[in-house]
């Protein structure tokens, strides 16, 4: 087994729900840190959910739910979480543009 740490996503965040990553197939994925940074003068929501494979985001799999992300700032979630079915995903959305995450982890092959 080999384990890689890397960037999983890096995404502008719009107001609908967006699949940004997807656990490949013979892989268990390990989200270590989740950045969203705020470009705007106004303050966003923003809503990020682990999803298993064949679901859909919902308050049932958020992780962060209505956060609240200040005018010009970064907000950081530490984990561990991990994802270990092929086809569990990340989705993300904000209440309005405006927004960009990076998640950063690891990937066991």
């Amino acid at each position: 087994m080999a384990l890689a740490p890397k960037q999983l996503a890096q995404a502008a965040i719009t107001d609908v729900n967006v699949t940004i990553y997807t656990v490949p197939a013979a892989t268990v994925t390990v989200v270590q840190t989740i950045d969203i940074c705020n470009t705007t003068a106004a303050s966003k929501l923003v809503y990020v959910h682990l999803v298993p494979s064949g679901g859909a985001a919902g308050t049932g799999n958020a992780l962060l739910y209505m956060m609240t992300v200040a005018a010009y700032s970064t907000c950081t979630w530490q984990g561990p979480q991990t994802l270990d079915t092929v086809g569990d995903f990340i989705s993300v959305k904000a209440d309005a543009v405006g927004l960009t995450v990076t998640i950063s982890g690891l990937e066991l092959t």
